[in-house]
């Protein structure tokens, strides 16, 4: 892990697009859940951070963050344990300042006090909806050579399907950018234009005194959101510049869309482009490794250590310690840590949250585009 620090700071916004995804979200948040069969969503963006040197991290939650606190611990497994910096979690309602928040003006406006007491030069600002890893040293170069204000990194791909058909009442928005070379000259929420778009990753780098200078200004005009409220309006006034990001991603916007992402990583090419950069960290779970008890059958799967498989599975994501269960069949499921499958039980397109349980000799088939999802705990 690289540990040279690159004079910046990074600050993640665990909740964002909590609400596309609610039957995941009843007991966790969007950070926290799980991914590519050992992983949480936030492993990802933390990594990335870590490994190009950026060890003042924090994270502004807003609700149902006891299983990210438990998941993230000290930081051990990020090497983010420091007297100074590190990692830090700041809960609503910590102090008299931190409250609730609606968008990042009002998440950022909580923590003022600590930024300005900061001495990193940049700040990057990011959500942990996607699984990427991220060359957060080469964005900060870019910023740097481009004499930026902000800059913004964005892919050139279609709006997903899932933020097309998100409820409009949600709060989480997203942005497409209209660009003159690589300068932003406009910023559109919830585009619903089809083709390549220059799609926003929420992910940006600002100079920290300037944030500190905006986020006041704007939080005193009762301002919300970063995008909308302070970089739209100022596009004319502060030099904005966009960061083309042509490495893997996998994005969550929905169900559909978190199987789907999960199940890409059965083909390798997928699975090397996202983890063959610098590696994932995530919490340390001591278990066995994944036991195939005489007479099993698995083809293309990926699974976690403490898995038992005594029966058949094919095509599916297995999460730590899932139990498939002597003639048990399993094709194109994702189920979380430790799912038991009973004997003679057939699913297929299947979602399981961790602790389920699918009856012995029960059938239980979805769809590829409506896979069937089992809650945390919940037997069926």
């Amino acid at each position: 892990m690289v540990n040279s620090n690159a004079n910046a700071l990074g600050i993640i916004f665990p909740n964002s697009y909590d609400a596309l995804v609610p039957d995941l979200v009843d007991a966790r948040l969007m950070a926290s859940i799980p991914f590519a069969s050992r992983y949480r969503l936030v492993d990802f963006i933390i990594s990335s951070l870590a490994n190009n040197g950026i060890d003042n991290i924090s994270l502004v939650v807003r609700q149902n963050y006891h299983s990210l606190m438990d998941h993230l611990g000290s930081g051990r497994e990020w090497d983010l344990v420091r007297k100074s910096g590190g990692l830090n979690i700041v809960p609503p309602y910590s102090d008299k300042n931190v409250s609730r928040y609606t968008g990042r003006v009002e998440a950022l406006a909580s923590i003022l006090a600590f930024l300005k007491h900061q001495k990193e030069k940049y700040v990057i600002l990011s959500d942990a909806n996607i699984a990427v890893n991220f060359d957060f040293k080469a964005f900060i170069n870019a910023h740097m050579e481009s004499g930026a204000d902000v800059t913004v990194a964005y892919q050139a791909i279609e709006i997903p399907e899932g933020l097309l058909k998100a409820p409009t009442v949600s709060n989480d928005m997203y942005y497409t950018l209209a660009l003159d070379g690589s300068r932003v000259k406009n910023i559109y929420i919830n585009s619903k234009e089809a083709g390549i778009q220059n799609f926003g990753m929420n992910i940006y780098i600002i100079d920290r005194e300037m944030l500190i200078d905006q986020i006041s200004t704007a939080f005193v005009r009762g301002y919300r959101y970063f995008e909308r409220d302070i970089l739209t309006p100022q596009l004319n006034k502060l030099n904005v510049q966009a960061y083309k990001y042509d490495g893997y991603v996998a994005r969550i916007t929905d169900m559909k869309s978190y199987f789907d992402e999960n199940m890409k990583l059965l083909d390798d090419v997928n699975l090397d482009a996202l983890f063959s950069r610098s590696p994932i960290y995530t919490k340390i779970r001591d278990d066995n490794p994944t036991r195939y008890i005489k007479g099993a059958s698995a083809t293309n799967i990926m699974a976690a250590d403490g898995c038992v498989i005594e029966g058949d599975v094919e095509n599916s994501i297995l999460f730590r310690g899932a139990r498939i269960c002597k003639g048990a069949k399993v094709s194109n499921c994702v189920l979380m840590q430790d799912t038991v499958v009973e004997a003679g039980a057939v699913i297929d397109y299947v979602i399981t949250d961790k602790n389920a349980t699918i009856s012995a000799g029960k059938e239980l088939k979805g769809d590829k585009n409506f896979p069937v999802f089992i809650p945390k705990g919940k037997t069926v």
